[in-house]
């Protein structure tokens, strides 16, 4: 007999090591190695692709109310795939400028990929 686990049961299994939440899902290939996710200490770093590849935008300010002022891959009209918050506060992110539509959030020193069908388009400390 063969036995399924309900999808949301299965959900939680697959994010069990995922330090991004609520939206996070494993990529493709899984987990990161010690060359993934470039980003410089006391920064919030975003990726256009899976495990911190792709293009990546980096900001040393705590908060940031409209991304596309200095993101080009965000210009560019590219949902953000993963994140890197090497701040030392967790960081909520937004799929809308001015901090409105809150998506999620990754704690200092988390890092991790997302469900990839979106922007980040604000972000600010929790």
């Amino acid at each position: 007999m063969r036995r399924t686990i309900p999808l949301a049961v299965a959900s939680v299994i697959a994010l069990g090591t995922a330090l991004v939440a609520p939206s996070a899902v494993a990529a493709p290939g899984g987990g990161s190695s010690a060359l993934s996710y470039p980003c410089s200490p006391g920064t919030f770093c975003i990726y256009s692709d899976w495990n911190g590849g792709g293009e990546r935008c980096e900001w040393s300010v705590s908060k940031k109310a409209n991304t596309a002022d200095d993101c080009g891959f965000i210009q560019k009209g590219w949902n953000v795939r993963s994140v890197r918050n090497n701040t030392g506060h967790r960081v909520q992110y937004y799929t809308q400028t001015n901090y409105k539509a809150r998506v999620g959030s990754t704690p200092k020193g988390g890092e991790g990929n997302l469900q990839g069908s979106y922007q980040i388009r604000s972000f600010k400390p929790q």
